[in-house]
């Protein structure tokens, strides 16, 4: 302990390599070298094998000429299409999948997060039981059994089971009438846009207005009537048409219509009924999270059961439910790779798996799909907490 001349005592510097700021700037530097330095031997230990065993890298191979059939395609597809083309349809294949088992899970894992907590009896025994029993079965058995149990099960194709509006069921999967519009028809895309855009502004001008004056406006019926109206008024005034071309039993299949195959039928009903499980315990989780003080104040107010639900309760569940959300959006997407199993031709199967084993370049094409998903991740991630930001309470 040193003295100044004013009489304060000063505390004696530290040695350097004793000084703790010093030893974290050390640690992390040296940490950073010892990766750097494993990735640059991972790096050229695998471009020595790699020349070892005659092998060239690059990403030359996706202007190739493929080669293989792809059974389902939302673009126009045959074997004299390239690589790159085979990794947009299954990337397309696999953001089609995930979006609509993302859509209906969350509407089905709602409604079953609400059941349980119903005081009806019945209503939340059976919520129980979905739960329990879907949870605790892997998700790839219950693809299995969606896809060889039911749905190979069906009867053949001269035999198959007519549905409503001349759609069939059979083996081969769900054929239905297949919808062509004419050139006009995207003025009424251009429709629906405004529309959506509508319902936007009208939600929060009613929003706004409820906080002001208390009154509440038909915001539901509302959107409802904006939609359909204003695509309606478009459709007419645009001179729009859409004809639907029916499937045709032929002598050994059908022809025309739109044709679902099992596989994505099966993929996408698995993925939606396992990922609603967990939603519903998400659901209840939130629900449960809310004072029961918000209940009775509500209640104390005259709102009825549905009121409270909407108004009071889900809203404020909302900030519980929503991360754990998040992570079961990202888990579906992800786990659509389960549908190389059945052979619904989504990313990993097409590209990391067909395109793969005839290129033989398994580091461009594991990479390219690696990314891909953490993309999409990181996509899913960014908009939920940006939805997680709007829910969330501000405290005064």
């Amino acid at each position: 302990m040193t003295t100044l001349d004013t009489g304060q005592k000063v505390a004696p510097r530290a040695n350097f390599f004793n000084d703790p700021v010093i030893r974290g700037i050390i640690y992390q530097i040296v940490v950073a070298a010892l990766l750097v330095a494993f990735i640059f031997w991972i790096i050229g230990n695998t471009a020595a094998n790699l020349a070892a065993q005659n092998k060239t890298t690059g990403f030359d191979f996706l202007w190739r000429t493929a080669g293989f059939d792809i059974s389902f395609s939302l673009l126009p597809w045959s074997r004299a299409s390239y690589y790159w083309e085979a990794f947009v349809v299954g990337l397309l294949n696999t953001l089609l999948v995930a979006a609509i088992g993302i859509f209906f899970a969350t509407i089905l894992g709602f409604t079953i997060g609400i059941a349980r907590l119903s005081t009806n009896f019945i209503v939340s025994r059976l919520a129980t039981v979905y739960i329990e029993v879907i949870r605790n079965i892997p998700l790839l058995l219950q693809l299995f059994f969606w896809y060889f149990a039911v749905l190979k099960a069906m009867p053949s194709v001269r035999e198959s089971l007519q549905l409503p509006f001349d759609s069939f069921i059979n083996q081969r999967g769900i054929m239905v009438p297949k919808p062509i519009p004419d050139e006009q028809f995207g003025l009424v895309w251009i429709g629906i846009a405004v529309a959506i855009a509508a319902v936007f502004v009208l939600r929060r001008w009613a929003k706004k207005r409820l906080e002001a004056t208390g009154q509440r406006f038909p915001v539901f019926l509302t959107s409802i009537a904006l939609l359909v109206g204003i695509t309606v008024l478009t459709f007419i005034v645009s001179g729009a048409s859409v004809a639907f071309e029916p499937p045709v039993l032929e002598r050994f299949n059908f022809r025309g219509g739109l044709q679902l195959p099992p596989e994505f039928a099966a993929l996408a009903f698995g993925l939606t009924i396992y990922t609603a499980a967990f939603i519903a315990e998400t659901v209840r989780a939130g629900i449960l999270a809310v004072n029961k003080g918000q209940t009775e104040a509500a209640q104390s107010l005259g709102l009825k059961d549905n009121d409270r639900l909407r108004l009071v309760i889900v809203p404020q569940a909302m900030r519980v439910i929503v991360p754990p959300l998040t992570s079961q959006y990202l888990n579906l997407t992800k786990n659509s790779s389960l549908g190389a199993a059945i052979g619904y031709p989504e990313l990993v199967n097409v590209f990391a798996g067909t395109s793969l084993n005839q290129t033989g370049r398994a580091i461009e094409c594991i990479a390219i799909t690696m990314a891909v998903y953490l993309i999409l991740s990181l996509l899913t991630s960014a908009i939920m907490n940006w939805y997680n930001g709007r829910v969330r309470l501000v405290e005064r």
